[in-house]
């Protein structure tokens, strides 16, 4: 049975102002201020897979990285990265069967002369897994994926916090007399 047209440009006009009712929209770039000249991304933890993944998101973005060689640049400094497991549940035996895999980053972003463009945070985020300790196949890798995931969510996160913070300065700003 095949439908008219106009009943499927009916349901496509539907679905379309039922999306745009709810509120949902796409998310803008982040908005880095013009004056911001080269950005590098610093880790205390050399090779860092967070500031990789940092540097490339600055870059979609339109920040211009700094050259090896570079002096006045803006500096998105790591300072700490932490990682955890919690055990939440435990068997009869007093084996841990669940566990919260936690990840904790401290950043600030600086501007090249030094001053705070995003002052120091910390972002946390957790996700819960299920280890029974009888049978540990197949565990690792579930972690292994989680952390991936969390290393993903933190580099959005980050970014977001910096979003936040340079719209919350630039509407937040007086015009100029």
């Amino acid at each position: 049975m095949t439908s008219s047209p106009v009943v499927r440009l009916a349901a496509i006009c539907f679905l379309a102002m039922a999306v745009s009712a709810c509120g949902f929209h796409l998310r803008n770039k982040i908005a880095l201020p013009a004056d911001l000249g080269p950005v590098r991304v610093t880790s205390t933890t050399p090779y860092s897979p967070l500031a990789e993944s940092l540097a490339d998101s600055l870059g979609r973005a339109g920040a211009v990285p700094a050259g090896a060689d570079a002096t006045e640049v803006a500096t998105l400094q790591i300072l700490s990265e932490r990682w955890g497991d919690l055990p939440i549940a435990i068997d009869a035996q007093g084996r841990a069967q669940e566990f919260s895999l936690r990840y904790a980053t401290v950043f600030v972003f600086r501007r090249a002369d030094g001053s705070e463009l995003v002052p120091q945070q910390v972002v946390e985020l957790s996700r819960d897994y299920v280890s029974p300790p009888e049978n540990a196949t197949g565990t690792l890798t579930e972690r292994e994926v989680l952390a991936t995931e969390l290393r993903r969510e933190m580099a959005a996160s980050i970014l977001r916090r910096i979003d936040g913070v340079i719209l919350g300065g630039v509407q937040g700003k007086s015009p100029a007399p």
